[in-house]
């Protein structure tokens, strides 16, 4: 039979836990100087993220108290509040704040619908699934840019676009999409882009669905739809509403569908919160007026953010529970 071994008050003081050169450390001491060792390879990783990110944040927020337009020299002076106040009073960042809601919404939940009409058809066994999936995915990489010079050049087009070609037997050719419809345009854009990711999101929340009781549903007779309804959405609302809040994290930044399809227009059509920002500061160059529109928009992402975080740790609790 093997002994029992020693206890920490037969060890000699030097080989004790939280000690250093024989003499015993209180309990703290020693649990804090462990934690420190166990941090203390992530240190220069944690360095690079502050300055990467808190940094600019941080000189974004000086220059948001400061009045300040590049094409007047020493204009740089403290102002306060009254950028913030001067962001608020100006009707095209109300505007813009709108646009942005509607352009959210619209992009937002139809990709939702689309996600999950995606994950329901790949959640099936049929011949070719593998490859399936993969094409489905692939519009959520391809870089956004080319997607979008793709729209704006082979797809929109008045005259040699395809969409107009695919309409032509309709009565429908020669249109002006960006033109006339210019936000539709842009959200079919966002849409065609986020909707893989919706969809796997919600196929995960497929793929853990109680086998036993779809397999009971279908013995009792209950329709597909019924199945869907009771059982299915259930099942998968908490990953729904987790996609959902995630997609307006990122869908609400759009810019570049922006830039590069409309340029903010026709006029000021298409110009959302993202754009506004870069057109106070790179087209009119009132810094401070820019950096407190941008500090607002942060604040307002941080708060739809703050929420898709408490959902995604209640859904980690949950899966975990269940398993």
């Amino acid at each position: 039979m093997t002994s029992a071994p020693p206890s920490l008050q037969q060890l000699p003081v030097d080989r004790a836990p939280g000690s250093v050169n024989g003499q015993a450390l209180p309990r703290s001491v020693g649990a804090r100087a462990e934690a420190w060792k166990r941090r203390l390879p992530l240190m220069p990783a944690l360095i690079y993220v502050i300055i990467v990110t808190q940094a600019p944040f941080a000189v974004t927020l000086w220059y948001s108290f400061r009045r300040w337009n590049l094409l007047i020299p020493g204009s740089n002076k403290f102002a306060g509040l009254q950028e913030y106040r001067a962001a608020f009073d100006d009707p095209a960042f109300r505007q813009a704040a709108v646009r942005t809601v509607e352009m959210t919404a619209s992009a937002v939940i139809l990709a939702m619908l689309m996600g999950t009409g995606m994950a329901l058809l790949v959640n099936r066994k049929f011949f070719g699934r593998g490859v399936v999936r993969t094409l489905l995915i692939t519009p959520f990489l391809i870089m956004p840019v080319a997607t979008d010079l793709l729209f704006k050049t082979t797809i929109y087009d008045p005259v040699f676009g395809f969409l107009d070609y695919v309409l032509k037997p309709f009565g429908v050719g020669q249109v002006n999409w960006l033109g006339t419809h210019a936000i539709g345009s842009i959200v079919v854009v966002l849409v065609w882009e986020w909707a893989p990711f919706m969809m796997l999101i919600v196929l995960a929340g497929l793929q853990g669905e109680d086998l036993e009781a779809l397999e009971a549903a279908h013995v009792d007779g209950a329709t597909t739809i019924k199945t869907f309804v009771y059982i299915t959405l259930p099942n998968i609302k908490r990953y729904m509403e987790l996609g959902v809040l995630l997609g307006s994290i990122f869908i609400v930044q759009t810019f570049g569908e922006v830039f590069t399809m409309t340029a903010g227009g026709p006029g000021t059509s298409t110009t959302n919160l993202p754009y506004y920002l870069y057109e106070q500061v790179f087209n009119n160059f009132t810094v401070g007026v820019g950096a407190a529109a941008g500090i607002i928009v942060l604040i307002l992402t941080e708060i739809v953010a703050s929420f898709a975080l408490r959902l995604l740790s209640g859904l980690l609790v949950a899966s975990a529970g269940a398993g």
